[in-house]
């Protein structure tokens, strides 16, 4: 990630300063999207460096879904049959840049004569007649498609890069936020709760596994490690709480989630801090229960890897607040 970010700012300089011709531009387009694993893109990519393959009969399917992609293809009208139809330009960057090149001197080369003096008649001035302009019409022709066509690979390729270039920044951002978060839990949970860090180490191992049922275990882990910290910071009651609209609020030994609740009540100054992190708890609460009812049933693949990721991201959040409450006893968080 880290050198794919640094390629797509190099990659952005290139474009946007001319640094390099256009075809070498794609080619380090086509290395981006290999290191992001994004097949399409590094096939695209590397047509527009070397132009995309047709046969006599025009493009196959997969050629056409890149032309597509690439914003290469086009309407036109038969004059024939007067029906619409779509069409393609394949040229590769540097065929394009050719055609350019090609306009360009042709047109100096069909300029018409400067107004002479008759040799004959010194008197007599000789005119320019239409010489080359049917010629010039059709460079001009030539130069201004060549060139569209050409500015249209250049935003192409700006565009997956400048797109490429901010995912990735983001990405760090909050892989950067997430673990200074886990690394002050990774500090921090043991004094509160000792058997977190192995349980936490597990979660770890278990993410790491191809296998699904570890990915449910991790958020197993998660569900003890929440239960754990609740018995530390809030241990079970048997008498209930009532809240502001009447209600009974069970605080006994399973019910974690109302007691790191309640909890936050008591330790923060702050209603709204107490309102996000009670919601975002009883979220939490609800996934992971019912992950572990889904396996007291005896299923155990329950939740995708991804899900699984989630779910210890929460974990960590929400295990780092009520640290901090415990920290900073009556401090004022929103």
């Amino acid at each position: 990630m880290e050198e794919a970010l640094a390629l797509s700012e190099d990659l952005l300089a290139d474009v946007e300063l001319s640094r390099v011709p256009l075809a070498a531009a794609a080619l380090k387009a086509a290395r981006l999207a290999r290191l992001l694993n994004d097949i399409q893109a590094q096939e695209m990519f590397r047509a527009e460096a070397s132009g995309y393959p047709s046969t006599p009969k025009g493009y196959d399917l997969a050629t056409w879904q890149l032309l597509i992609v690439a914003g290469r293809t086009y309407d036109i009208v038969d004059e024939a049959t007067t029906e619409t139809k779509s069409v393609a330009f394949g040229e590769s960057i540097e065929q394009l840049q050719s055609q350019v090149d090609g306009a360009k001197i042709g047109l100096e080369s069909a300029q018409d004569p400067d107004v002479s003096v008759s040799s004959s008649n010194p008197t007599q001035y000789v005119l320019p007649g239409p010489g080359n302009a049917y010629e010039r019409g059709r460079l001009h022709g030539q130069l201004s498609s060549a060139s569209q066509r050409l500015a249209s690979r250049r935003a192409l390729i700006h565009e997956y890069a400048s797109r490429r270039h901010y995912e990735l920044k983001f990405s760090g951002v909050a892989q950067d936020v997430f673990s200074a978060v886990r690394e002050t839990v990774d500090r921090s949970i043991g004094e509160t709760v000792p058997t977190a860090v192995q349980k936490f180490a597990s979660i770890h191992d278990n993410l790491r596994s191809g296998n699904a049922e570890d990915w449910s275990n991790a958020v197993h882990s998660c569900r003890r490690i929440m239960q754990d910290l609740a018995n530390a910071v809030f241990p079970a009651q048997d008498d209930d709480r009532v809240s502001e609209d009447g209600h009974a609020i069970k605080l006994g030994p399973d019910n974690y989630v109302n007691r790191l609740v309640c909890y936050a009540e008591d330790k923060s100054a702050s209603t709204r801090f107490v309102d996000l992190v009670g919601s975002h708890l009883r979220f939490l609460g609800d996934r992971l229960d019912a992950v572990f009812r889904a396996a007291q049933k005896g299923s155990h693949a329950v939740v995708s890897h991804g899900e699984a990721n989630r779910y210890v991201v929460y974990t960590y959040m929400l295990v780092a607040d009520i640290i901090g409450l415990r920290e900073n006893a009556g401090g004022d968080r929103v």
